[in-house]
């Protein structure tokens, strides 16, 4: 058995460190320097890949574990042990004749010539072929990056100490499955903060805790839609809802976005009558474009006449840099039919990883068991050191110190692009972290982004954001959030410069 298997390799005889045994990878071997594995491990892996090869055909009489033991050098107990197991995983079989190879379905396991398989072809869901790749996953430290906060700003002082409290008065019962919707005390500071702050009509029996955004979207796709049923998204708008709505195997309709947000046009709501529809009216992304009152109205009133839900992305919505911030659309009138969606990826740090969708009062009821089964209650020393950051007012300060910060670097942004671009070519509003040039269709926008990139710069191109790209579309977005002021001035002159040379080689 010994040719067959090979010998064991006992600690008092391990190899000494040397170019050849780090490079070997037999099993039960030890690479340079580490000590082997247990004697009971080595036979075991030793038999299970002399059976899987062929080496020990289906039907081989193993030899005794008295007989085995002695061979190889081992206690007796170590072989009877190897055996139970390989027997246990179906490997061999034993009775009154002895321990037999069992017959698996592997040809060289059954002693037969093996012919090399071809490599399987990969069948994927049909929604998966609806997935194009529109960025490059890019270091989004690098400047311009367009939604990534001031991080090095965060107070993580004061976010130390609600984690060192939430572990100090929860463990060690937190470290258990939570409430699938989130931790009670996390959904009322949050209600209580959207009542004050954005004009959100709710409590905290109607706050859901995901799992960031994304989570929140997926969550209403499973909730109020069916397969085919038709949604409408903005266009150019927020990946992650076509991803969601793709997901969700639904009819995705674009909307094309104007000055004053999503523009409807006359007989959608008659020739493709929505069961979701996507927006963000605060700060439209990534246009900026914010949406009007009267639309906000006209879409409320539609969606309740045609049996349609509105879900509201209030991205960016505490980034108000002149007066208050906007209000939601929720909370226009009474029981509007609007899946509020929000998330503190930008509020706080994206690595947090907490997101929330306010459900309306009726449908938070009626949903209960639907949740209990889909959910499962995470992250509780995490919602917990939250609910304790909002509720002392930390949450708060940060949102004020940041409002600042980023209402000088949106001004030196658009003094950096008036530099080198016409007014009429930039967008965004006195709100987020981001502002979006518009190019001339002699430019390609994925191109300049590629160039940019190369130049250690990482803003988006704005096509990568449309269904239906077109000219209105070709141009980039170009964040603020983690630049500072001095670097933007320097990083617009390169990408005018970038333009300049893509410029001239068109003309060449």
């Amino acid at each position: 058995m010994i040719e067959i298997i090979g010998p064991l390799i006992h600690s008092a005889s391990a190899p000494a460190a040397s170019p050849s045994t780090a490079s070997r990878t037999d099993t039960g071997a030890a690479a340079a320097g580490d000590k082997p594995a247990p004697l009971q491990k080595q036979l075991i892996e030793r038999l299970q890949q002399a059976i899987l090869t062929g080496r020990l055909p289906a039907g081989s009489l193993l030899p005794s574990s008295r007989l085995l033991a002695a061979e190889m050098g081992v206690s007796r107990n170590t072989v009877v042990i190897a055996y139970e197991h390989l027997a246990a995983v179906g490997y061999v079989v034993a009775d009154k004749k002895g321990t037999r190879v069992s017959p698996l379905s592997s040809p060289t396991a059954r002693g037969e010539h093996q012919v090399q398989p071809a490599a399987p072809e990969a069948f994927y869901a049909t929604r998966v072929g609806q997935f194009g790749a529109t960025r490059t996953h890019a270091d989004n430290t690098l400047p311009l990056t367009p939604g990534t906060p001031a991080l090095d700003r965060f107070p993580l002082g004061a976010w130390r100490r609600a984690l060192e409290r939430s572990m100090e008065r929860a463990l060690p019962l937190a470290l258990g499955y939570g409430a699938p919707a989130g931790e009670p005390a996390l959904r009322e500071a949050i209600a209580t903060h959207l009542r004050v702050s954005r004009g959100v009509r709710c409590d905290g029996s109607q706050v859901v805790i995901t799992e960031g955004a994304q989570e929140a979207l997926n969550l209403c796709v499973r909730l109020f839609t069916d397969p085919g049923d038709i949604a409408w998204v903005e266009d150019p708008g927020y990946r992650g809802a076509k991803a969601a709505f793709n997901l969700g195997d639904l009819t995705t309709l674009p909307m094309p976005v104007d000055l004053e947000g999503m523009a409807v046009p006359a007989d959608a709501w008659r020739a493709h009558p929505p069961k979701l529809i996507y927006t963000s009216p605060a700060h439209q992304y990534p246009t900026g474009a914010v949406l009007s009152v009267a639309r906000r109205l006209e879409l409320i009133a539609q969606a309740r006449r045609s049996g349609a839900w509105l879900i509201e992305d209030d991205y960016d919505g505490e980034f108000r840099h002149t007066g208050e911030p906007i209000a939601s659309m929720q909370g226009l009138v009474p029981d509007a039919p609007v899946l509020y969606v929000g998330s503190f990826s930008k509020t706080m740090f994206p690595a947090l990883r907490i997101g929330f969708v306010v459900l309306p009062g009726a449908i938070a009821e009626q949903a209960a068991v639907a949740l209990q089964e889909m959910l499962r209650g995470g992250h509780r020393l995490e919602q917990l050191a939250l609910a304790h950051f909002i509720e002392s007012g930390e949450f708060g300060r940060h949102l004020g110190r940041m409002r600042r910060l980023y209402r000088e670097r949106q001004q030196a942004l658009r003094d950096a692009l008036t530099t080198h671009f016409e007014p009429s070519q930039i967008l965004g509003g006195n709100c987020g972290m981001h502002l979006t040039l518009r190019l001339p269709p002699r430019i390609p926008d994925r191109l300049l982004a590629e160039r940019a990139l190369a130049a250690r710069l990482n803003p988006r191109a704005l096509s990568g954001f449309a269904l239906q790209p077109r000219d209105e579309t070709n141009g980039l977005v170009i964040g603020y959030g983690n630049t500072s002021a001095e670097q933007l001035a320097p990083a617009i002159a390169v990408l005018a410069g970038l333009m300049g040379e893509m410029a001239g080689a068109r003309v060449a």
